[in-house]
């Protein structure tokens, strides 16, 4: 049993047959699953819920992953937000000016935290990154606000 709304389920039940297989759902697509539910859990929590690496190694059914989301929908609480991250890229703002260097912004990704491939940033970067001043800089409340927008739930595809 969960506490999600019936349309959280209607979601989870589309992704499913998206992501899924026979009524099945390949552990290494965990992670894309819980994103389509418009949650972003870490690969290290993704590995504690049960993902895989290697394809056919274990897979889940509808009715054992909806606990999983209640479960990551509580947790989200203890993420960070957009003011949360815009305290953290102030550090680089050497000028007081609401910019940082392009640069730093990509080596933070790069080499920071859970560190993200070089294909995961250039990709990051060319969806919320407006183009870099003359002096290498970016203003990073919009890079942020971008960065940290939901991405619209998943609809059901019209029959």
């Amino acid at each position: 049993m969960t506490d999600l709304k019936p349309a959280e389920v209607e979601t989870a039940n589309f992704a499913f047959e998206v992501y899924g297989e026979n009524g099945l759902l390949d552990a290494t697509n965990l992670g894309v699953f819980m994103r389509c539910m418009s949650l972003n859990p870490s690969l290290e929590r993704l590995e504690k819920l049960g993902s895989s690496k290697k394809k056919g190694e274990k897979q889940f059914k509808v009715e054992d992953v909806l606990p999983m989301v209640s479960e990551l929908k509580k947790e989200v609480k203890d993420q960070g937000c957009y003011e949360d991250f815009i305290e953290c890229l102030k550090l680089y703002d050497k000028n007081e000016n609401g910019k940082m260097l392009e640069g730093e912004l990509r080596h933070s990704l790069l080499s920071l935290g859970e560190r993200m491939t070089d294909a995961e940033v250039e990709e990051l970067l060319e969806d919320c990154l407006d183009e870099e001043d003359d002096e290498g800089e970016i203003e990073y409340s919009p890079f942020l606000k971008r960065m940290c927008e939901k991405a619209p739930p998943l609809k059901p595809k019209k029959k």
